[in-house]
């Protein structure tokens, strides 16, 4: 289906295994988005508050520091083998979460969930990496990242529609079904590399290295993963708390995120090569910034409350997706590490906001999430152009 996007400049094999990688990211995803949303619940069903399990949940997301090592582990794997191993891990972490009976055992099982996604999202970028050129790139990047929000559009939906009539430990079952069975059909049907290929890749790993401008891109990255962190965190909980939401009504709102990502996403994989990839990033963290206040000014009215989350919302994933080609060329010779290297401190923005943001809801509410979402996207804004103009003058 996605591969009708795609002429032929583009190998046969990538035409022929986007929608199949496409949909089982998708199903990772959906297991790794589940919780924010649904965290009032789960912290419910773990006998917590909503703040201590922000906390574990900050604890869970300091694990994406392990993604230079991961990356390293994977530049020696088969990109096949990287891909269904990080599928069938995520599905043994969703596993462990439902089966979870408190809330520090329900952290360690997302830190396995989320560093198993890692492993698959390398893979993923590597294999398009090694098939695709830079310059070309950002559209089936793009075209892949539609997996981010299907994810949330129709697998955390679905997931959420399964906690309503039952609960979230049969959510994450659910979720972790989908994504074990797509790791068997990833290994029957993506052809393996070539070993000369593979030992190029552990050449290019072991000598690769950085330049100082590469920190501008990752700088901005964590910046806007905290930002749009601010309000997944807490927008289920305002919805709740403000308005008398049920998990159902959770669920609808989530859907239509959903379509604000589809729609940004498929946006991204127009414009992306197009424009440039540093300025669609700047493009999308920038209409992140008058969203995020006009949701701290407006966050007691329900419906332009939620106009400008989705405004806010739709525009990270325009942003992420443009910004994640620049990874693949952090480190010459080797995509995943700077891709890994983009996760690490993505997560550590992450990690901050899970901390921050849910602690400033619990005491003043949703305006103060909303301004650290501004604050953050307008560093992300910041680093990016820098990066863009160092590079523009070849320093």
């Amino acid at each position: 289906m996605l591969a009708r996007v795609l002429d032929e400049s583009y190998s046969a094999e990538v035409r022929q295994r986007v929608t199949l990688l496409t949909v089982a990211r998708a199903c990772a995803n959906a297991c790794f988005r589940f919780a924010p949303p649904f965290l009032a619940t789960i912290a419910t069903g773990q006998g917590v508050t909503l703040d201590r399990i922000g906390t574990a949940l900050a604890v869970t997301e300091l694990s994406g520091l392990m993604s230079p090592l991961t990356a390293r582990l994977g530049d020696h794997m088969q990109r096949r083998t990287a891909l269904t191993l990080g599928l069938a891990m995520v599905g043994a972490g969703a596993l462990s979460a439902a089966a979870s009976t408190n809330v520090w055992w329900f952290a360690l099982s997302l830190m396995l969930l989320a560093q198993s996604k890692v492993l698959f999202d390398l893979g993923l970028g590597a294999w398009i990496s090694d098939r695709v050129p830079f310059e070309t790139r950002g559209r089936v990047m793009a075209l892949t990242e539609t997996s981010w929000a299907i994810g949330l559009l129709i697998g955390v939906t679905a997931m959420g529609l399964v906690t309503a009539a039952s609960n979230w430990r049969a959510g994450y079952v659910v979720g972790a079904v989908a994504v074990i069975s797509l790791s068997v059909v990833v290994r029957a049907l993506l052809p393996a590399d070539h070993h000369s290929a593979a030992s190029e890749r552990r050449t290019a790993a072991r000598t690769g290295r950085m330049p100082r401008q590469g920190w501008m891109v990752i700088g901005g990255i964590s910046c806007l993963m905290f930002a749009t962190q601010c309000l997944f965190v807490t927008f289920g909980s305002w919805l709740k708390d403000h308005f008398g939401l049920t998990d159902t009504g959770v669920s609808l709102v989530v859907f239509g995120l959903g379509f604000a990502e589809l729609f940004s996403s498929l946006s991204s994989a127009r414009f992306v090569d197009r424009l440039g990839k540093e300025r669609a990033t700047i493009i999308g963290a920038g209409l992140m910034i008058p969203s995020a206040l006009l949701l701290a000014l407006l966050h007691g009215h329900l419906l332009p409350g939620l106009l400008a989350l989705v405004i806010a919302i739709g525009a990270f994933e325009f942003a992420v997706v443009c910004s994640f080609p620049l990874t693949t060329e952090l480190v010459p010779g080797s995509p995943a590490r700077g891709m890994a290297l983009a996760f690490a401190f993505g997560t550590l923005g992450r990690a901050g906001a899970s901390l921050i943001a849910t602690r400033a809801y619990t005491r003043y509410g949703m305006a103060w999430p909303s301004v650290l979402c501004a604050v953050f996207a307008a560093g992300t804004v910041v680093a990016v152009a820098r990066f863009h103009t160092v590079r523009s003058r070849g320093e």
